[in-house]
């Protein structure tokens, strides 16, 4: 019978003068710290998701002996909410989520030695972090993210141009009318994103829990992104980490999926411009290949680490 795995639970406080309370950050370590494999720091998407549809990750523990680090970034899950600072686009900055990061790592003890896997919005920070060259971190995973937000959606509305008509009549009546909150938008998008989020027939129940957690508080994706994927509204639309990619001074892992709303050429600048960088497509699965092919991943970003 197979050996449990070690679980600790905690929170990190972060203190963050402009929210005007005190603010914790929710982590969930799997494995042992104390190993002597580094551990593996993964940062959910979003912005304002949350962790659970990365928890796919803990086989890492069992097949690779790498301890997973998965936290709830200020705003999500359990970790600290600040509805109050909706559309405040002064307090939900790259440089807020940074500093928590740095923080958490100093608090987990790991600050010398670790590696980051970010997931979409998480692998845009994660890369924007890499660009500081923080002393610690030694290998950074890349996966799903787009490395400008102009491209991410010259390329959405690229896939969105292949959607039924009527499904492209919905979403743009609602997006002129102001009324992106409808269900009938909701239905809309889920259209798209069952083509380019998940091609899976049946969501895992830790995507869905992860979508449930951005519709219960959509205070920092509203903010940062706006009200869909490809309806990019918020500060993050003119986003771009190109001409710092060079800064990037660890081996890096850039991964995406053939049907990927994170297309190609969203990531290509990437492989290009940072100088040590491995790029790894998924043929059959789109933006989240965790789930739609769970073996390859898991051995390709497990390899990767060790």
């Amino acid at each position: 019978m197979p050996l449990a795995l070690k679980v600790i639970e905690g929170e990190a406080e972060f203190y963050v003068a402009a929210a005007g309370k005190p603010c914790k950050t929710w982590y969930k370590v799997v494995g042992d710290l104390g190993s002597k494999q580094r551990p593996l720091v993964t940062l959910h998407g979003g912005p304002g998701g949350s962790h659970e549809y990365l928890l796919v990750l803990t086989a890492l523990v069992s097949t690779h002996g790498i301890p997973v680090i998965f936290y709830d970034q200020i705003g999500s899950g359990r970790s600290t909410h600040v509805p109050e600072k909706k559309g405040d686009g002064t307090f939900w900055t790259e440089q807020l989520f940074c500093d928590e990061l740095n923080n958490l790592v100093r608090h987990l003890g790991i600050q010398d030695d670790f590696d980051i896997l970010g997931h979409s919005w998480g692998g845009m920070l994660g890369a924007r972090y890499a660009t500081s060259q923080p002393k610690g971190l030694n290998k950074l995973i890349i996966s799903d993210s787009p490395a400008s937000m102009e491209l991410f959606v010259q390329a959405a509305n690229k896939l969105r141009k292949r959607l039924p008509q009527d499904v492209q009549d919905t979403l743009t009546r609602h997006e002129d009318a102001g009324t992106t909150d409808s269900k009938e938008y909701e239905a809309a998008t889920i259209v798209f994103y069952k083509l380019h989020l998940c091609r899976l027939e049946i969501w895992p129940d830790e995507l869905n829990a992860t979508l449930d957690s951005l519709v219960k508080d959509p205070t920092v994706y509203g903010t940062m992104n706006g009200p869909s994927e490809f309806h990019v509204i918020g500060t993050l639309k003119t986003w771009s980490i190109i001409d710092q990619l060079h800064n990037i001074n660890v081996s890096t892992l850039v991964l995406n999926g053939y049907y990927d709303e994170a297309q190609d050429e969203t990531v290509q600048p990437f492989f290009k411009n940072i100088p040590k960088c491995k790029w790894v497509q998924f043929a059959n699965s789109s933006h989240t290949p965790q789930w739609e092919e769970t073996t390859r991943y898991l051995d390709i970003v497990g390899n990767f680490l060790v």
